[in-house]
């Protein structure tokens, strides 16, 4: 059978969802998995972006990235999606990216797509599930099969127990409270594992 193609797909203003995407590739990539990280588009004006000193480090730190497109989830067995939280809601230039996939939408080249995802917020209760819900919903019009992490291994209670998708609360000085690589790891390594196997099943 042949290895399993991940996008790992993110949007990140101040860092932090970037350090989520780099450790679910990693551990995609040594469970075996053909991994892509991409980035979605910014839609906020360069001079708005320059004028705030973590914004633009983490354009900089991100300027080789490639620009998440449809190819890239049709490419895709499996994405994992991670944004900050806006309001209880997916970041704008992360909804701008799903609503933009009408065209392959509408050929059923989402559907079966393996998806998990991923989230952060300033505070512990600031939407980080909301926002992980909402993307499923779209996954649901996708056709998609979403697989959450669940309570399947203990490192999720480790990482604050959120069973939709690693989440976590970032400080006032941009650093991560509480300690979620491992969530995030684990969470990458499930969603190849459940690809794998429809994969298997589909061939």
């Amino acid at each position: 059978m042949s290895e399993v193609k991940l996008a790992v797909i993110f949007y990140s203003m101040g860092g932090t969802n970037f350090q989520l995407a780099k450790w679910a590739e990693a551990s995609a990539k040594e469970a075996g998995a053909d991994v892509k990280i991409l980035k979605v588009q910014e839609l906020a004006p360069q001079s708005v972006v320059e004028k705030n000193d973590v914004w633009k480090a983490t354009a900089d730190a991100t300027k080789d990235i490639s620009v998440a497109t449809s190819g890239d989830i049709q490419w895709a067995d499996a994405i994992i999606f991670s944004t900050p939280t806006r309001f209880g809601n997916m970041a704008s230039q992360m909804k701008q990216f799903i609503d933009t996939q009408g065209g392959i939408w509408a050929k059923g080249k989402t559907i079966n797509k393996v998806v998990s995802a991923m989230s952060s917020a300033q505070n512990p209760h600031g939407g980080q599930e909301a926002t992980i819900l909402s993307l499923y919903t779209s996954m649901m019009h996708w056709g998609a099969i979403i697989v959450p992490p669940g309570y399947s291994d203990p490192v999720v209670f480790g990482a604050g127990g959120n069973p939709y998708g690693t989440s976590v609360t970032v400080g006032s000085s941009g650093e991560m409270i509480e300690d979620v690589e491992a969530a995030v790891k684990h969470q990458a390594k499930r969603t190849v594992t459940v690809a794998e196997w429809v994969k298997k099943g589909i061939q």
